[in-house]
């Protein structure tokens, strides 16, 4: 085990290098430099530019020297002072504006991600066990519905709902606004996770050792939840893996549509108005938590299932 955890240690580093590279490839896209960009919006907006300012922004980022000295102080600057660069639209740094909204894109995350978990794991369990059954053909369409309605229609036609039925605003924040939020990211989770779960249970219980433990007289309640929950879990383990990217990324359209102060709408707008360091280091940390997350879920699944990590030699 601590062979396999060490080769994925390993495996990670060049990758969160390259990850970096095409981050920083991606503030250097827009014509012109960071100041040039700076400069024309405070001009356009009729404010004077202090020429000591710009000096000192010219020497932080490195602008005029080779390209991979400005990088070199970019990713410097990142990891050792937790300095992402500057918010030419906010005016603010970058780490500030992300911890800002950052509260915001966990609550959201992880009580979606609950919220898929404790639904979709009794469902897809049930499904699979009375498979053809009134409740299995129930579970697979509203599965199929949850799939097929886009999150930002579902979430128009709660707040409409929850206006004109019950006449409750869901404009700004509140916990309304949240909840709403949180079933219609959920709701998708859960329709794909009902799916695997059933497919993966079907395929365990239709295995030779479980038809034998059923002709030995097994119960068929302990011979389910004894091994063939077991295996069909590693769905739910690897969604682990989603989860720290969603920490940061959140859910743009359905925060857009809610007005919820996620880090989603952050990444929009700042990739709209091309405030790359604002865009470049928010895709950076979304790319190197994924990688980080799909560690820990390969960690998990190995730990869960032998056969991985025996796979892995």
């Amino acid at each position: 085990m601590l062979k396999y955890v060490g080769r994925r240690f390993v495996y990670m580093v060049p990758t969160l290098f390259a990850i970096s590279i095409v981050a920083f490839a991606i503030i250097q896209l827009p014509p012109g430099d960071f100041l040039t960009t700076f400069v024309t919006r405070l001009e356009a907006q009729g404010e004077q530019v202090d020429p000591a300012m710009l000096e000192g922004l010219r020497q932080r980022y490195g602008l005029g020297e080779p390209i991979h000295a400005q990088y070199t102080k970019w990713i410097t600057g990142i990891l050792f002072h937790g300095d992402f660069g500057e918010s030419f639209e906010y005016g603010r740094s970058v780490a500030s504006l992300v911890a800002d909204r950052l509260p915001w894109s966990m609550a959201l995350t992880i009580f979606a991600l609950v919220f898929t978990w404790v639904v979709a794991f009794p469902i897809g369990l049930y499904s699979a066990v009375r498979q053809y059954s009134f409740g299995d053909y129930l579970a697979t369409t509203i599965g199929f519905l949850g799939l097929a309605i886009p999150n930002f229609m579902l979430a128009l036609a709660m707040m409409y709902i929850a206006y004109s039925v019950f006449g409750l605003s869901t404009s700004g924040i509140s916990p309304l606004t949240l909840g709403i939020a949180v079933v219609v990211l959920g709701t998708s989770g859960t329709a794909g996770m009902i799916r695997i779960l059933r497919a993966n249970l079907l395929d365990e219980l239709k295995k030779p050792y479980v038809v034998a433990a059923r002709a030995r007289g097994v119960s068929e309640n302990m011979l389910v939840v004894k091994y063939p929950v077991r295996m069909a879990l590693n769905p739910f383990v690897s969604t682990v893996g989603w989860v720290l990217p969603g920490l940061v990324g959140g859910e743009v359209i359905v925060a857009q549509v809610l007005n919820l102060p996620t880090t989603g709408p952050l990444l929009f707008g700042a990739l709209r108005s091309q405030d790359m360091y604002l865009a470049g280091s928010i895709i950076l940390i979304i790319s190197v938590l994924t990688v980080i997350g799909t560690l820990l879920s390969d960690i998990l699944l190995a730990w869960l299932d032998p056969r991985v990590r025996l796979g892995y030699r």
